[in-house]
C-alpha cells in the first residue's frame, strides 16, 4: 500500500482567521493553525471548546463565517459541494463511534468508500481491503458483522476503511475514547505507524493526554474558541501556566469545570 503525498506546499492543512457562530454563541474566534505534511498534531481542550467544530471546518463539513481553510494548498471555503469531492479524498476521518454500517460485513464496510469513489476493478478493490485489514491486524475478520466485534476491533475496522482510500491526511476524533488502556495503546501505536510508514499527516482530537504525548509532534490547546498554546509535547510537560496545568492534570477548581470559558 502506497500513498501519494505531493508536498509542493509545506502545509497539508492551513486554517486562517476562522470564525464560527452557532446558535448565537461564537464557537471559533479567529483560529490560525497550520499542519505540515507528515506531521501529527494533537488538538486538546475541554468539552465545548470548539475542537469538533474546528475539525469539521478542516475537511469542509462546515463553512466558516469568516476566514479560510486550505487543503494541500487549495482554498476550499468557496467551493461547491461537487467541487469538494476530489479535495476531500485527500483527507480521511476516523469518527469517534467508528460509524460502521451494521448491515454490512467488515469487508463491505472497508470497501464502501472505494465504491463511492467509483472503483469498479474488483481485484484491485479486494487487494486494497485485504491490505488495509492486515495493517490494523484484522486479517481474516472481513466476513464478520460489526456487532460481532469488540470495541477495539470496531475502531480498527473503521481505521481500515479510512486506510483503504489511501488519504494523505487522517483526522482522528477521540480515537481512544471508550477503550481500555491496552487497546488505547494499540490504537496510539497504529497512529504512529501510519505516520512513519506512509508519511500520513494526522490530526488527533483528544482529551487523552497519554495519547497526545505519545502520538503528537505538536499539540494545540484550544480554549473557549481560541488557540491558547501550541508546542511540542515537552512544552506541555514543562508548562507552568495554571490554565494548562489544570487541564493536563484534570483539576476542576471547584465548579469552574461547568464553564468551558473559565
Amino acid at each position: 500500500m502506497t500513498f501519494d503525498s505531493a508536498q509542493n506546499d509545506p502545509a497539508m492543512i492551513t486554517v486562517s482567521g476562522i470564525h464560527k457562530t452557532l446558535r448565537g454563541q461564537e464557537v471559533l474566534k479567529g483560529i490560525d493553525l497550520q499542519v505540515g505534511h507528515g506531521e501529527t498534531l494533537a488538538i486538546i481542550g475541554r468539552s465545548g471548546g470548539g475542537k469538533s467544530v474546528l475539525m469539521k471546518h478542516m475537511v469542509g463539513l462546515m463553512k466558516p463565517d469568516r476566514g479560510q481553510v486550505c487543503i494541500d494548498g487549495r482554498e476550499i471555503t468557496g467551493l461547491q459541494e461537487r467541487q469538494l469531492g476530489p479535495v476531500r479524498r485527500k483527507v480521511g476521518i476516523l469518527f469517534q463511534d467508528g460509524a460502521l454500517f451494521d448491515s454490512m460485513t467488515v469487508e463491505e464496510n472497508v470497501a464502501f468508500p472505494l465504491r463511492e469513489q467509483g472503483m469498479r476493478d474488483r481485484k484491485v478493490m479486494r487487494q486494497r481491503v485485504e491490505e488495509a485489514l492486515e495493517h490494523v491486524s484484522l486479517s481474516g475478520q472481513g466476513h464478520k458483522m460489526p456487532v460481532e466485534l469488540s470495541g477495539g476491533m470496531r475502531k480498527r475496522a473503521s481505521l481500515a476503511r479510512v486506510l483503504a482510500s489511501q488519504p494523505e491526511c487522517i483526522l482522528y476524533d477521540e480515537p481512544t475514547s471508550g477503550l481500555d488502556p491496552v487497546v488505547s495503546d494499540s490504537i496510539n501505536h497504529l497512529i504512529r505507524e501510519f505516520q512513519s510508514k506512509f508519511g500520513v499527516t494526522s490530526i488527533v482530537v483528544t482529551h487523552d493526554m497519554t495519547s497526545a504525548y505519545f502520538v503528537a509532534n505538536r499539540i494545540a490547546f484550544l480554549r473557549a474558541g481560541s488557540i491558547y498554546l501550541t508546542g511540542t509535547p515537552e512544552t506541555f510537560r514543562r508548562a507552568t501556566d495554571p490554565v494548562v496545568c489544570d487541564f493536563i492534570e484534570g483539576r476542576s477548581r471547584g465548579m469552574d469545570w461547568m464553564n468551558p470559558t473559565a
